[in-house]
């Protein structure tokens, strides 16, 4: 039995959806093969997946409310010990 074409047809949008998705990965395994630091490398496999699963739960700022204020008095502490550092050499 064959079927018409229009049952098989993707709409357009998914297929640009498709083909960008296999893109970006195959430039993260690029990248990752080309990698000297294992780090890179699992930080490339990582975002091959995420992009290959888009409905992955993420974190997100809201989930750590107080993570920005804290990186931020870090940042100025480590400003602080710099500034010293440099008055007293």
């Amino acid at each position: 039995m064959t079927r018409p074409i229009s049952d098989l047809d993707v709409p357009l949008t998914e297929l640009q959806q498709l083909l960008a998705r296999q893109r970006n990965c195959q430039t993260l395994a690029d990248a990752a093969a080309h990698s000297h630091s294992p780090s890179d490398r699992i930080a490339y496999a990582l975002d091959a997946w995420l992009i290959t699963h888009s409905d992955a739960p993420v974190a997100t700022v809201a989930d750590y409310p107080v993570w920005a204020a804290e990186m931020a008095a870090r940042e100025n502490a480590n400003r602080e010990v710099r500034n010293a550092r440099r008055k007293v050499a």
